[in-house]
């Protein structure tokens, strides 16, 4: 067949199915796979990185010059790091125009918190426990996206993080499985929409699958090793719950080993669960390399073994290993492969491709005037704002010195990332601009200029860059003496301290959680000049905050925030905006009590409070209990939980009512949680377990009842074959404002 007849057919095909009410996607498929040769087929399951800039000439040697001759020759389905509309064009005109079949390529990027505009980081945002929000969020990150040539995006993250030296917990929604379910379900629909044929939308990837958020002391790319009742009750709910309801198109495998096999050759994780028992229907994409690591896990003796190991079972896409297309297809032919193999991951690629409609318009997402129009939108940057106040979180407020009165005298504004414009954007911001944020400065000059501002201390000594580690100043103290000067002279101090964007990530574990030395020095200097201070933290963790919660009378977590962060910051420190959002993870007291979360099991000898005896669960130097416990956010009011009912209904129901009121003078939002408690099961069961919430707003002394349903599905769990048992007994039902501070009612079903 010559490529020009090869071209007319498939253009043929396309237009035929395009019009055509009866033929399905299944149907246009199996025509399309029935013209493709082994190696065209091994082409769709091949995806690399930018590799040459596309609006030059093209490579004329090496790596480049070979992976521009597979685009041409259509053995490259996917290209990642590919943006802006000209960019994306010349790429899939190649594709389109010079392959034999002209099948368009699919465009991936990590657009994790937003693409131009950004949202506060996924941990942050998780704090707002504003589903609308989170949701809007992610529509606004794909509508930029799209715009700019992208039509894949690889989030949500969702494993569940419990250990806040991992420097991927700023890309999740915490330690709950319950509650990073139903985020991730919210930002699967922002992504997706509820089709992907529209040009705005963009294609969904639940990572990491799966477990990573359990490596070994918190380290990258480490080993994991979990049974597998905490597999199936932690770490599968929100993976389960992104295919069945969420229709996630595609699903990126983890980096870690678990249980002694790399996750990206798990035959178990792969074909079993995910395909098999979930009936997922997209497709699976290695993570970065991750196939040909599996030489260095020591499970493979070389990429070839490799790449029959990953094919074999159920990774359909290779992310930039280059070992798909080098050997697969001759696997296939000595018969060490199936070509059914092939034939199915290439199906579900292509399948994701028409449900995209790039095979009916490859060009779909290059439209220039939507990328001009689109990017830092107005209303994108007004929506950032929103959910940037509402995911920080007020951790302790003494003596009521917030909110500040815009009329308050002699301010004192001290920190480096007080001025920062870069760091506040966080990391995982690669499609975005640096310096494109608000600084907290710029946000306090909107309401007051009653202040003075000093650095004091560096917290980074030269550059960084999403690729390097930050260079801690861990020397140079020359700001102190000035900072010091101006706290001992103004009534108020607001100092600004914490991790700078990069600190957290892929790749930046730390064994030291705490506010970085010299800037956590600085503050307690600062203490003792002027104990009127305000706390303004900005991580991407939680961190050791202990000495801070002993002194300081005011703190408030404030994450990294994005675009709008100043505006933010300053919205909650002026009492523009009363601060509404609860922690997604536990904050520990020390880095020693790593990994803590609330969801625990008891023990045989469980903590005794209060006591001398030795012989029971607890640490001889620390408390057993989080600094701030899961669910904990304060108010600039107050709320009281009264009435709270607990009934047996039919059908093993059980309906949980309660009346919250808003106690003080400010109108204010407040998170209402329910966890449950089985008392006795068949297997241990957690201490507390989320199972409903509801973020109500109340004006200052109005009230609002407050009714949850729990069913066998919300009182059941996972036995350690993943078979979900209900069984009856006796249940604690717990109402409260975080995990820690709770009403309990028992009930018993027979």
């Amino acid at each position: 067949m010559t490529k020009q007849l090869g071209i007319l057919l498939m253009l043929l095909l396309f237009f035929v199915g395009a019009f055509s009410q009866q033929k399905t996607i299944d149907q246009r498929v199996d025509s399309l796979l029935a013209l493709m040769t082994i190696e065209e087929k091994v082409g769709q399951m091949n995806q690399y990185t930018s590799f040459w800039t596309v609006t030059g000439p093209a490579p004329a040697e090496g790596r480049q010059k070979k992976q521009y001759e597979q685009l041409r020759q259509g053995l490259i389905g996917s290209m990642l790091n590919v943006i802006g509309t000209e960019n994306v064009r010349k790429v899939q005109e190649i594709a389109v125009n010079e392959t034999r079949l002209g099948i368009p390529l699919i465009f991936g990027f990590d657009i994790i918190h937003g693409y131009k505009t950004l949202a506060p980081i996924p941990l942050a945002e998780s704090c707002s426990w504003d589903l609308d929000l989170i949701e809007q969020s992610a529509r606004m990150a794909a509508t930029e996206a799209s715009a700019a040539g992208i039509n894949w995006t690889f989030a949500p993250m969702m494993d569940i993080s419990r250990d806040a030296r991992w420097g991927r917990v700023m890309e999740g929604a915490g330690e709950d499985p319950y509650y990073t379910a139903i985020v991730s379900l919210a930002r699967i629909k922002g992504f997706q929409t509820q089709s992907l044929a529209a040009n705005n939308t963009i294609a969904a990837c639940a990572k990491h699958f799966a477990a990573y958020g359990f490596a070994e002391a918190g380290k990258e790319y480490n080993t994991v090793n979990i049974d597998p009742y905490t597999l199936h009750n932690v770490v599968f709910p929100p993976f389960e719950m992104a295919v069945k309801e969420g229709n996630v198109r595609t699903v990126m495998n983890s980096f870690n080993s678990l249980n002694g096999v790399p996750a990206t050759g798990s035959h178990y994780l792969q074909r079993e669960i995910l395909k098999g028992k979930w009936n997922f229907d997209g497709f699976i994409v290695s993570d970065w390399g991750s196939v040909k690591q599996m030489v260095a896990h020591g499970y493979a003796e070389d990429d070839k073994q490799a790449v029959k190991i990953a094919a074999t079972t159920g990774s359909d896409m290779d992310m930039e290993s280059e070992g798909y297309v080098t050997y697969l297809a001759d696997l296939v032919r000595k018969g060490e492969v199936s070509e059914s193999v092939i034939n199915d991951a290439a199906r579900r690629i292509l399948t994701v491709k028409f449900e995209l409609g790039l095979m009916d318009d490859p060009f779909k997402y290059c439209d220039p005037t939507r990328e001009e129009k689109l990017l830092y939108h107005k209303e994108h940057k007004k929506l950032a704002h929103e959910i940037a106040k509402k995911s920080i979180v007020l951790l302790k407020n003494e003596r009521n010195l917030l909110p500040i009165s815009s009329k308050q005298k002699k301010i004192a504004v001290i920190g480096d990332l007080a001025a920062d414009d870069n760091s506040p954007l966080g990391s995982w911001r690669i499609g975005s601009d640096d310096h494109s944020a608000v600084p907290v400065l710029e946000g306090i000059k909107a309401y007051t200029k009653n202040y003075t501002y000093e650095r004091g201390v560096a917290l980074k000594n030269g550059k960084t860059d999403f690729l390097h580690h930050v260079k801690l100043n861990n020397t140079d103290t020359t700001g102190i003496g000035k900072a010091l000067r101006l706290a001992k002279s103004s009534e108020l101090v607001i100092v600004v301290v914490g991790e700078h964007g990069f600190m957290s990530g892929e790749g930046r574990a730390r064994t030291d959680i705490g506010i970085p030395h010299l800037q956590l020095d600085m503050l307690k200097q600062i203490y003792e000049a002027n104990s009127n201070v305000v706390l303004v933290l900005m991580n991407g963790r939680p961190l050791d905050l202990s000495w801070a919660e002993e002194h300081i009378p005011a703190i408030l977590e404030c994450w990294h925030l994005g675009t709008a962060s100043g505006n933010a910051i300053a919205d909650v420190l002026f009492g523009d905006y009363n601060p509404s959002g609860k922690l997604t993870m536990s904050f520990p007291r020390s880095v020693g009590q790593l990994p803590i979360y609330y969801n625990h099991y008891n023990t045989g000898k469980p903590f005794i409070p209060n006591t001398d005896i030795v012989f029971h669960s607890h640490y001889a130097d620390q408390a057993n209990t989080p600094l701030y416990p899961f669910g904990f956010g304060l108010s600039y009011t107050t709320y009281e939980y009264s009435d709270f009912q607990v009934a047996l209904r039919d059908a093993n129901k059980v309906k949980v009512s309660f009346e919250i009121k808003n106690t003080g003078k400010k109108a204010g939002e407040e998170v209402a949680q329910v966890y449950i408690r089985d008392i006795a099961a068949s297997l241990v069961r957690p201490v507390q377990e989320l199972k409903r919430f509801k973020k109500v707003a109340l004006e200052a002394g109005a009230s609002q009842k407050i009714e949850f349903t729990l069913t066998e599905k919300d009182l059941g769990f996972y036995n350690s074959k993943g078979l979900f048992v209900f069984e009856k007994g006796s249940f604690d039902i717990m109402i409260g404002a975080n995990a820690r501070d709770v009403q309990t009612k028992r009930i018993t079903i027979k």
